[in-house]
């Protein structure tokens, strides 16, 4: 496996890749890699002659009070998952290699952004859209991978790469979940064992939400009430947003048609999460 840590260098050997004619996968992260990451690289192994993770905590989208600073880092173990799952280049570059001294070029969306987590973090999305614009320059995928558990994020990029006439094919992989249902995140790590008990609760009300939707519910407001209610039973739980929305739009649902996505935020402790669902179209 090959590491790179500067622009030049990853645009180099993916170049070399693209002129020996092979397919590039890329599967962009902010390290502290986890199996929901390696899910994504063993189908960009799968589906591509060559795969390149990049890790990079981005700090264009963290708010002010938010934690970039506490996010957890790891690079010999992020080596140590890529290895093992068939990387062929570790893109790490720091924070100055991609934002230069008088950096001040942005990529900005409206509408799918303003709901969600957009409403909660506005900076997080224009920060992902740059960032994720920049690496598909950088490395020229032919496909880059995401994961379902950010539903919005993979929404917002599909979008972007479609305005701007990127050539990069855009593959969403499943939510992958510790075996009593919740979600993998590097933001698990934070988690005490009481508030690691505690988190089960978004899991749970978005379970809810799927049983009420699969059994003919048609209530949005039904819904979103069962999907909540486990959460705002935990002590240690506070509820950022739980909604139902168009799954391609982003647009709020007067009605449970599909395809509809279910998605919520909670704040356990100060650790927050997120998870969803989407009920794709019959």
């Amino acid at each position: 496996m090959e590491f790179a840590k500067t622009v030049e260098a990853a645009r180099r050997q993916a170049g070399a890749w693209k002129t020996e004619g092979c397919t590039i996968g890329l599967v962009p992260t902010m390290g502290y890699l986890h199996d929901g990451h390696a899910s994504l690289i063993r189908r960009a192994a799968a589906d591509n002659d060559k795969v390149v993770v990049s890790v990079f905590v981005n700090p264009m989208q963290f708010g002010v009070s938010e934690d970039l600073a506490e996010y957890p880092r790891d690079i010999e173990r992020d080596g140590d998952v890529c290895r093992q799952n068939g990387v062929h280049l570790l893109f790490s570059p720091d924070a100055g290699e991609l934002y230069p001294d008088g950096f001040c070029s942005f990529v900005d969306m409206s509408g799918l952004t303003d709901a969600l987590c957009g409403r909660s973090r506005p900076a997080l999305f224009r920060g992902v859209c740059t960032v994720v614009a920049k690496l598909f320059h950088i490395i020229q995928p032919h496909t880059a991978y995401f994961g379902q558990k950010d539903a919005q994020q993979l929404a917002i990029i599909r979008r972007m790469t479609a305005d701007l006439n990127l050539p990069v094919n855009i593959v969403g992989c499943p939510v992958v979940r510790e075996p009593d249902g919740l979600a993998l995140s590097s933001r698990n790590k934070h988690l005490n064992p009481a508030e690691r008990k505690a988190a089960l609760c978004l899991s749970a009300g978005l379970a809810e939400g799927r049983r009420l939707l699969e059994n003919g519910e048609t209530d949005v407001r039904r819904i979103k009430a069962a999907v909540r209610a486990p959460m705002e039973a935990e002590p240690l739980a506070r509820v950022d947003y739980a909604e139902l929305v168009d799954a391609d739009g982003m647009r709020p649902a007067a009605a449970a048609h599909r395809p509809l996505l279910c998605a919520a935020a909670v704040f356990i402790g100060a650790t927050r999460l997120i998870d969803n669902f989407i009920l794709d179209a019959e």
